[in-house]
């Protein structure tokens, strides 16, 4: 994809971070897991996983943030370091190569649609589901959901 205005862009509540995205997301989770719940402050958080060399820093500089998570893995949280804003993650089992970027930082937050809910054995109550997304009690097989492209995308940013 080569740069453009039509590239979907987004960045942190103050303006001080600033992204681009130069593909689109391999796939785009919503992740109803307790452990988001209580990060986010929220009942789910929307992730749109992509290679990170696929996020363009278009304005500041991100700050890295070591933070425990379910799996005693840690993860790094991507934040701007003046709102605190988080912009993406990259999870332990991941690798730094995949970002998982809250969609919700978007420009046009509802751009990527859930692809998949996960975690959905620990939703809220009242959360109901009518997108046509699969549902799934846990986590996944990706053999199962993603579509050939992205998981040769995924593998070829793991190194396999």
């Amino acid at each position: 994809m080569t740069a453009t205005s039509t590239e979907p862009s987004g960045g942190c509540a103050c303006g001080e971070i600033r992204y681009r995205l130069t593909a689109r997301p391999m796939f785009v989770h919503c992740c109803h897991c307790r452990w988001c719940q209580r990060e986010t402050g929220s009942a789910f958080v929307t992730n749109a996983l992509i290679e990170t060399s696929r996020v363009d820093v278009t304005k500041g500089a991100p700050a890295p943030v070591k933070t425990p998570s379910e799996s005693g893995q840690g993860q790094i949280i991507v934040r701007c370091p003046s709102c605190q804003v988080a912009v993406w993650s990259h999870y332990a089992g991941m690798g730094p190569n995949i970002a998982f970027l809250r969609a919700g930082t978007l420009d046009d937050p509802g751009a990527f649609p859930p692809d998949i809910h996960i975690f959905t054995s620990s939703k809220q109550s009242w959360v109901r589901f009518d997108d046509g997304a699969p549902i799934v009690p846990e986590y996944y097989r990706r053999s199962d959901y993603w579509s050939a492209e992205a998981i040769k995308r995924f593998q070829a940013a793991r190194g396999r």
